[in-house]
């Protein structure tokens, strides 16, 4: 298998950790690959016609594209055991999405500030995707830390990569200060081995 690959993309972490918690990451062959939405880069559009990183190539069907199908395929092949069974299932794959949507939010406002000219940017339009982050960092803190303390499951990996990618793109907006709970488990959780072999850099 080959995964089409950037060390920063929060997205391509989760799989990358993923890769790491199965024990297989010599079964994928990391391609580099690059792009924004003005321009697909370095990513190959016949693969993924979105033009977007993470993309699993493989040898059995077509490739794979968007982190959450990638993981659960590689989940499953790999027998890796990060979904669980329903009812907890339902729970991991909200958490997967709110945390995908935090991270898909700032990417954006990283796009908006650093691939738009400066003239066309929007302030307004930065400051909505920060009050999506917000209420959802808010929600992880009053709602979600039991689900937190439990097994580890890809909703947990999902909302590392995101924490992680605010820590690195925006440490100036220390998320953390108002959220206690979940900012003590992102330290403990960010200490893991996997984590660790995947921090942007």
């Amino acid at each position: 298998m080959k995964l089409y690959h950037s060390p920063t993309s929060p997205f391509v972490r989760k799989v990358m950790v993923l890769l790491h918690e199965a024990g297989a990451t010599d079964r994928v062959a990391l391609i580099p690959a690059s792009g924004t939405p003005l321009d697909p880069g370095t990513m190959p559009v016949d693969r993924n016609p979105l033009g977007k990183i993470p993309a699993l190539e493989r040898s059995d069907g077509p490739t794979l594209y968007d982190s959450r199908v990638i993981c659960r395929y590689l989940d499953e092949t790999l027998a890796a055991g990060l979904y669980p069974a329903a009812p907890r299932l339902w729970e991991t794959l909200v958490l997967e999405a709110t945390a995908d949507g935090i991270a898909e939010a700032a990417v954006l406002v990283r796009y908006e500030t650093h691939v738009r000219a400066e003239g066309s940017r929007s302030p307004d339009w930065a400051a909505g995707q920060w009050a999506k982050i917000d209420r959802a960092l808010d929600t992880l803190e009053a709602r979600w830390m039991s689900h937190l303390a439990g097994p580890l499951d890809l909703g947990q990996i999902a909302l590392g990569a995101a924490l992680g990618y605010l820590d690195f793109r925006f440490a100036d907006r220390a998320w953390g200060a108002s959220r206690p709970s979940l900012a003590g488990w992102w330290g403990r959780f960010q200490l893991k081995p996997s984590v660790q072999a995947t921090a942007p850099g």
